[in-house]
């Protein structure tokens, strides 16, 4: 049997500080240890056996597509209009927006420090999201959900401070319709964050010392205190959120790390994969990368895109038109299965089951092309390639970049004139490079 599902990770990078020009008080200082030119914090499956949700229930297969499917059908909104909403307020701290936030797909976690002493976080990984969090103390059991960690105590950290409402890393979370970035007369500056699901979290907008890596600390990081959290969320402390757009990890640190970072996720959730920030050694010179170009949407800054040119099935190219692609692809690391439009869909899986003949198909009521492999100790599962935009090819991993809970880990996401997802199963044992600063994206094959 194929092994199962490792659900999402992680990341988006950022080059709106460098587009933009920043702002002083978004502008974390980064130490580094000396000649450090990346740092890199591992990462691993939620429900693996490093993970905090080791001992929980995992959702089901069907529950994790559903929320797949809702993460791709929010993004897919979202690149129509972006989504903001504000209501709510608070006595003591000033509500600026509710910023609006992808669907809880979230898998990856990685373990970092908040605070000095650096106490261990661990933290979400979500490229679908900009503001980061963790669960601060004082909070009950109405307002916060269960954790492994004992929740934050800002004041046991000697370098914890609440952001101010008259500032201007306030003004740039709020956007420029709020008044001064605060609603409500408070003198702190919140944070309001609604997912997609309905889950939210909502505190004090702070500055804290973040660890990175033993020598590698974020000086005056921005992220959210939470004292008031609702949704299914089991057991870690927190989110991080490296989404296009300030005030996301990758935006805070850009001036060291040049807005480029990459990660691997494993191909089983019992092995660890790796975020990395900045570019790798020798990612300048292509060694070991296939670049293709980054693509933007316009109007929606806070996705990754490409363009798919071709795809291949057992080393034959399928005959799939261009205009099939035209509409992009996102990339996502919280999308599960990769979606492809109409036309594209159809040829994919018309010659994967022809490949795959020799394997009694199963009737599955979430993916449509799914196999019994009972009996059969060796099966041969097909190359599946993607051709983008500038010629670069890249090998999905087999099986486990091609199958999910042994079907093909594809559905058909539309009509040719829209957007496809390139989700995370194709992403498995890939390094996955975004560097905004020379704008593409490479991969290199056996990277975790």
């Amino acid at each position: 049997m194929v092994s199962p599902p490792v659900l999402l990770l992680f990341i988006l990078c950022s080059c709106y500080y460098i587009a933009h020009g920043g702002d002083d008080e978004h502008r974390s200082s980064v130490t580094l240890e000396p000649r450090r030119a990346t740092v890199s914090v591992p990462l691993v499956h939620r429900h693996g056996p490093r993970g905090p949700s080791r001992n929980s229930d995992k959702p089901s297969f069907t529950e994790r597509l559903r929320r797949s499917h809702a993460r791709a059908n929010y993004m897919m909104s979202r690149a129509s209009h972006v989504m903001v909403s504000a209501r709510e307020d608070d006595a003591n701290v000033s509500i600026p927006t509710h910023l609006g936030g992808s669907v809880d797909s979230l898998e990856y976690v990685v373990t970092v420090g908040l605070g000095t002493p650096a106490v261990p976080q661990v933290l979400l990984m979500d490229t679908g999201s900009d503001v980061s969090w963790v669960q601060c103390a004082p909070c009950n059991s109405t307002r916060c959900y269960p954790q492994n960690d004992p929740l934050l105590d800002s004041t046991k950290s000697s370098t914890y401070a609440p952001i101010a409402c008259d500032t201007g890393a306030c003004r740039k979370l709020a956007g420029d319709h709020y008044q001064n970035g605060c609603t409500g007369g408070g003198t702190q500056c919140g944070y309001a964050v609604e997912y997609g699901d309905g889950s939210k979290t909502r505190g004090v907008y702070s500055d804290e010392t973040l660890t990175l890596a033993p020598g590698v600390t974020v000086k005056d990081f921005h992220f959210g205190c939470g004292r008031d959290q609702r949704g299914d969320n089991d057991r870690y402390d927190g989110l991080v959120g490296p989404r296009f757009s300030l005030p996301s990890l990758v935006v805070q640190t850009s001036s060291v790390y040049g807005g480029a970072f990459s990660y691997c996720l494993p191909a089983r959730n019992s092995e660890a994969g790796f975020l990395s920030l900045g570019a790798p050694p020798g990612a300048a010179n292509a060694t070991g990368f296939a670049f293709t170009p980054m693509r933007r949407l316009p109007g929606v800054a806070t996705f990754y895109m490409v363009t798919l040119a071709g795809i291949s099935v057992g080393g034959e190219e399928l005959d799939v038109p261009p205009s099939a692609f035209r509409g992009g692809m996102i990339i996502d690391s919280g999308t599960v299965v990769t979606g492809l439009p109409h036309t594209a869909y159809n040829a994919l899986q018309a010659a994967f089951r022809k490949a795959m003949a020799a394997n009694p198909l199963r009737p599955n009521g979430d993916l449509d092309t799914c196999y019994n492999f009972t009996g059969y100790s060796n099966v041969t599962v097909p190359k599946v390639a993607f051709t983008f935009s500038g010629g670069a090819t890249v090998d999905l991993d087999v099986p486990s970049g091609v199958l999910l809970e042994d079907c093909l880990a594809f559905h058909e996401s539309g009509p040719d004139v829209g957007l496809g997802i390139i989700g995370n199963v194709n992403q498995r044992t890939l390094e996955v490079l975004y560097d905004a600063g020379r704008g593409k994206v490479g991969f290199r094959a056996g990277a975790c």
